[in-house]
């Protein structure tokens, strides 16, 4: 079993130090040496700092930096042959716009030419239908002419005859008519 005066002993407090000052970062007695090891460690890591860690780190900014400024240049690069791209495409394209203008003005010309080439054809052949139409309409006439003057001079051979019962010869049965007609 447990005793009950062991179990007192462990529950008190420590004797107290007579003189502390408390915290023993914030005690006065201990400052000259605090500021000692304060100084060794800053010392320490400045040079830690200085000789190890500052030139890897300026190492890796500058590594960095300089792919960083290698990757602007390659874009630049890059940048500047699609512009000349570009420019060469912007040429050829003007190009095959003024090749595709001049064949289809060549073209142009060449069905204009060709249609004044129809017409002027179809012009000739209208002009010699419409010569030979004339021509049959003048035979027409003088045939008709023609026929109605030999109409005409048996008809009145054949009145002559029937009104006085004279026989009028042909050539005066013309001459009769042609007096008539006034031609």
């Amino acid at each position: 079993m447990i005793d009950a005066g062991s179990m007192n002993a462990t529950t008190e407090q420590p004797a107290s130090h007579e003189g502390s000052g408390g915290f023993p970062p914030f005690d006065t007695s201990t400052f000259p040496s605090q500021i000692f090891w304060l100084v060794v460690t800053f010392a320490f890591l400045f040079v830690v700092m200085w000789r190890v860690a500052g030139p890897r780190m300026n190492g890796v900014i500058t590594t960095r930096r300089n792919k960083i400024n290698g990757d602007i240049a390659e874009a630049q690069k890059h940048r500047g042959d699609a512009e000349a791209a570009s420019a060469a495409y912007q040429t050829a394209l003007a190009g095959a716009r003024a090749r595709a203008n001049a064949h289809a003005e060549e073209t142009r010309k060449r069905i204009g030419s060709e249609i004044d080439k129809a017409r002027a054809d179809a012009d000739a052949k209208a002009h010699e239908a419409t010569v030979a139409a004339e021509a049959r309409i003048q035979a027409m006439r003088t045939e008709a002419r023609t026929s109605m003057t030999a109409a005409a001079q048996d008809a009145a051979i054949e009145i002559v005859n029937r009104l006085t019962g004279e026989t009028v010869s042909a050539s005066d049965a013309a001459a009769a008519v042609k007096a008539a007609s006034g031609s």
